[in-house]
């Protein structure tokens, strides 16, 4: 009697340890979810652009199960049968993923350049895109910053399998906090891009000026204000494209701010979608 009560008092002390263990592995994986979940808040998913030729698409981050946005449009003269040029559009710090399909004539002048355009969100609204370790408010990015990379990626590959893209013209640029995306995505994925343009770029954190030799063989054109405090990094950045004698195109505009020169002005957006037309890898 004695035996078989010890028998079952071992049988709960250990249904009673596996449920602790199970319990706690829980708890260590919730904790591990909710720190992986506080990246990305709400405002990531909001958009903008209320424009019909602008499709708002989403896709699932396979790292996290999280849903990602990102914008995509298609000119009218699309033809499957046809390999298009593709524009990949980095935003700014804290923009929505379709804030550059609002610029001033931007989807006007891709229609007629026959551009397929999309603008991935970065995983978050300040993500930089993989080009910086550490944000402006000081928090570490070493996992924000590689999911950032990463949804840029992933985004130009559904693009690449759902359309004919001509892998000959595709191209890369991007504003401020997206400049400096573009630099460093330029330089991890150098045999990618047939051109690229940083428009009032920042500068990388996780690169530096030398570091343009990976890239020297790319045409860049590089639009700056000299109203806009970025102005002196730039100059840095094209003295040494400069020195690698790089096919780099270089206005500096007197008077220009940071963000109207681009965001408000057709011609400049004109300037950058034409810079591109035409170039091949």
């Amino acid at each position: 009697m004695a035996e078989r009560g010890l028998t079952q008092n071992s049988v709960r002390v250990v249904i009673i340890l596996c449920a602790t263990l199970l319990i706690l592995e829980e708890v260590e994986s919730g904790s591990q979810m909710r720190e992986r979940n506080t990246l990305r808040t709400k405002l990531d998913d909001q958009q903008l652009v209320n424009d019909p030729r602008v499709q708002h698409l989403s896709y699932v981050f396979e790292e996290t199960g999280e849903t990602i946005p990102y914008a995509l449009f298609v000119p009218g003269a699309y033809d499957p049968e046809i390999k298009t040029p593709l524009l990949v559009s980095l935003h700014g710090l804290t923009r929505t993923h379709d804030w550059l399909m609002g610029y001033e004539g931007l989807l006007d002048h891709a229609d007629e350049l026959n551009f397929v355009v999309v603008t991935p969100l970065g995983y978050t609204r300040q993500g930089w895109y993989g080009s910086w370790s550490q944000g402006v408010d000081g928090r570490s990015l070493e996992v924000e910053g590689v999911y950032s990379q990463r949804d840029v990626m992933n985004v130009v590959a559904l693009v690449q399998e759902a359309y004919a893209i001509d892998l000959e013209r595709m191209y890369l640029w991007g504003h401020s906090m997206g400049g400096a995306g573009t630099y460093h995505l330029a330089m991890e994925y150098p045999d990618m891009w047939a051109a690229t343009a940083v428009v009032a770029p920042a500068v990388p954190q996780v690169r530096k000026p030398s570091d343009l030799k990976l890239i020297q063989h790319i045409p860049m054109l590089v639009l700056q204000g000299t109203r806009d405090r970025l102005v002196h990094s730039t100059r840095v950045w094209v003295e040494e494209m400069r020195g690698l004698n790089m096919n780099v195109e270089y206005d500096e505009m007197d008077g220009a701010d940071h963000s109207l020169f681009i965001s408000k002005n057709k011609k400049n957006v004109r300037r950058l979608l034409d810079f591109f037309d035409g170039k091949t890898r």
